[in-house]
């Protein structure tokens, strides 16, 4: 290619020498010192020797006109590039890894491919004698192929330092640095002669100096130690290099299309060429973005160019960045999470055994719309699961694939429920996690398996110990609270000591005046020191249960009423006569507290409601109030928590209390709640006689 302007042309073979110069001064010095750049020191010495060529064929063309002295330059250039692209090689094979060098071997062979279709090219239409518009065609061709070549090289370029562990990348940012130089002047370049349709002498005059600036920094980067260059691209690095491969090839493909239509000419055909370019911009703008989209190339990528799957430590440092995250997030939730990111599902749930050993709902993410039932799962199906530690793909028991395991009807009507993962810890099951479809749905191989078993196991000694903590630290606040009550029994004790001594003074002063006076000022402080400490002690009993006999179920209800006879908001509502396996005294004082806490929660004029009602093998004691109401978080997490109260002064142990009573009487004590509705509390206990009904319908079955 020769230049039109003297000026420039001197400029150019002036710069080119300069260049030529610096690169074989560079290859020579490099020689003793080859081996700071490791497996790739002889392959960098190559390729700035051909870089010097490429220059000084490029001065003898500048001064000469004929067609051959016009391909010596392009042949050289290719030389160039094909030596380049095999010193980043050399670069990516350093750590002998066959896996790491796959993604990359692709690119380089398509590069080298696409550099020596251009010679092909290039020697055709320097052999033929054609008309100027196919001349100019093969120009154009020529120069896309060149652009292909130069954006791959800037790709590779940077991945070549971005996949560098850190501490290889102070010897690799120089070389990195001088090949991102070279390519971005040639891109620069030959968009410049695409777009003018020539080639630009007076921009290609300054080539020179970019080679000058690569020899520099190729000396650069050897100056300092030799650091073993040990190349791991990455999954994210290969997925960005794929992605920017897809982008460059469209845009070329998009602009040799529409160049291709512009020939065609006519006013029709520019239609079709603008049509063209709208559409095809509007669609990359609408699917390069999606998620969809990009999962479906992580998959291809990792099935293709991977002999694994996963990249096993990004994974295990996502799980751990998830699982220690904001500590004001539950455990529960970002348990969820750390196994949802590995296949990209947007929600999820955690299950957690409750008091029978049946699953319940512990936790969820992003996943509100779920209608979870009180027991997730019964205790028949939990027991296959802990056994086994099977991971339940779902659209494989909804298809019949699979039998054996007993899902809930409530998990496999939810099409977007996908997995099913169960936390086995020392052969002992603390939870199952339940994940949404992702994006892109699949079914689970052995990979997957053995990924979420590690991953399980490990959020299941999470949560083991979490509950371990959660155990300890209520035992740590019992003692606190038998310190407490130590003080409370000392403050008797002193009371106590009064009477004692007010009692020994009255046999011999009973009959003074001001000793009458002092002893019922000394009566009227303790006993109101007394009351005071029974109104704050008279609702925790010592939770223990003498014996279980039959006690009729109205008559309680009714002692526990006389307590509120003047309170109008404590309304009876129905009341069965039955008789019910239990302890009068405790089950008194459950239902006292029952009806206080509705009392205290509703606002003056509204109703408590209590009722007692008989149904199959059970009596029922409702406590129902329009009060403020509780959150199903603080139900699940609070409400049974000893020692938490939302009350100035309370000791935060009635409603743990309670519970423990009703089921030491075999009894279960369930509570319903809405913020801003009210609560309803229902005490279950085994009836003395089951009904008719219930002993009619169990002959049935039997």
């Amino acid at each position: 290619m020769t230049s039109g302007s003297s000026p420039f042309t001197t400029l150019g073979v002036g710069l080119d020498l300069t260049g030529a110069i610096a690169l074989v001064s560079a290859a020579f010095w490099l020689l003793p010192r080859r081996n700071r750049y490791g497996a790739a020191g002889l392959s960098i010495i190559f390729a700035l020797l051909m870089t010097g060529l490429c220059r000084l064929t490029e001065a003898a063309s500048l001064a000469s006109a004929s067609p051959v002295a016009d391909l010596l330059p392009s042949l050289a250039e290719s030389g160039r590039n094909l030596a380049w692209l095999l010193v980043v090689y050399r670069f990516f094979a350093s750590d002998g890894r066959h896996a790491s060098l796959s993604p990359i071997r692709s690119v380089i062979f398509s590069l080298a491919f696409v550099e020596m279709l251009h010679l092909v090219v290039d020697y055709g239409f320097s052999r033929l004698v054609l008309a100027g518009e196919v001349v100019a065609t093969g120009f154009e061709v020529g120069v896309m192929l060149r652009l292909l070549i130069t954006v791959g090289g800037l790709v590779l370029a940077h991945n070549l330092y971005a996949g560098a562990p850190r501490e290889s990348r102070s010897s690799l940012r120089w070389p990195a640095v001088g090949l991102a130089v070279l390519w971005a002047f040639d891109l620069n370049l030959y968009t410049i002669a695409y777009l003018a349709g020539t080639w630009p002498g007076e921009l290609a005059a300054l080539r020179g100096l970019t080679t000058t600036a690569l020899a520099a920094c190729i000396v650069l980067g050897a100056v300092g130690d030799r650091v073993d260059f040990r190349l791991r691209p990455s999954r994210a690095v290969t997925f960005q290099t794929f992605s920017l491969l897809v982008i460059g090839v469209y845009l070329i493909a998009m602009v040799a299309v529409a160049q291709w239509l512009s020939y065609a000419g006519g006013d029709f055909a520019r239609l079709v060429e603008l049509v063209f370019l709208t559409m095809g911009s509007a669609g990359a703008l609408v699917i390069l973005p999606s998620r969809r989209v990009r999962g479906w190339l992580k998959v291809m990528l990792a099935k293709h160019f991977f002999q694994h799957r996963y990249d096993y430590r990004e994974e295990w440092l996502r799980f751990t960045r998830t699982i220690g995250s904001d500590q004001s997030i539950p455990l529960g939730e970002r348990a969820v999470r750390s196994m949802a990111d590995i296949f990209d599902c947007s929600s999820g749930l955690l299950l957690a055994p409750g008091d029978g050993g049946e699953m319940t709902l512990a936790g969820r993410w992003n996943w509100p719309q779920i209608d979870v039932p009180g027991v997730a799962m019964p205790l028949s199906a939990v027991s296959y699961f802990e056994r086994t530690g099977y991971i339940a793909d779902l659209d494989d028991i909804r298809a019949g694939r699979v039998t054996g395991c007993e899902v809930p009807s409530w998990l496999l009507e939810d099409a977007r429920a996908w997995a099913l993962i169960p936390l086995v810890h020392f052969d002992r099951l603390v939870g199952m996690v339940v994940l949404t479809r992702p994006q892109v749905a699949r079914g689970f191989d052995w990979e997957d398996l053995d990924l979420l078993r590690v991953i399980g196991q490990q959020v299941a000694s999470y949560l083991s110990e979490n509950a371990s903590q959660l155990a300890l630290a209520e035992s740590a606040r019992f003692e606190d609270f038998h310190r407490r009550i130590a003080f409370v029994m000392h403050d008797i004790k002193n009371l106590a000591s009064q009477f004692s001594l007010l009692a020994r003074n009255a046999e011999l002063h009973a009959e003074k005046p001001a000793f009458r006076a002092d002893m019922l000022i000394t009566l009227r402080n303790a006993s109101d020191k007394l009351n005071a400490l029974l109104a704050r002690l008279s609702r925790y009993g010592s939770g223990a249960i003498d014996r279980i006999e039959p006690v009729n179920a109205a008559e309680v209800l009714a002692h526990a009423m006389e307590r509120f006879a003047g309170n109008p908001q404590v309304v009876a509502g129905t009341s069965s006569q039955v008789s019910i396996l239990a302890s009068r005294h405790p089950l008194e004082q459950v239902l006292v507290h029952l009806i206080q806490n509705a009392v205290e929660a509703s606002e003056a004029g509204m109703p408590v409601i209590v009722s007692l009602t008989a149904d199959g093998a059970d009596a029922y004691f409702e406590v129902l109030d329009s009060g403020s109401g509780m959150s199903a978080d603080f139900v699940r997490n609070r409400l049974f928590k000893p020692f938490v109260s939302t009350k100035s002064g309370g000791f935060g142990i009635g409603a743990f209390e309670a519970r423990e009573l009703v089921k030491a009487m075999r009894g279960r004590l369930e509570v319903e709640s809405r913020e801003g509705l009210g609560s309803r509390f229902t005490v279950r206990l085994p009836l003395a006689t089951p009904s008719r009904d219930y002993l009619y319908n169990a002959e049935k079955v039997a």
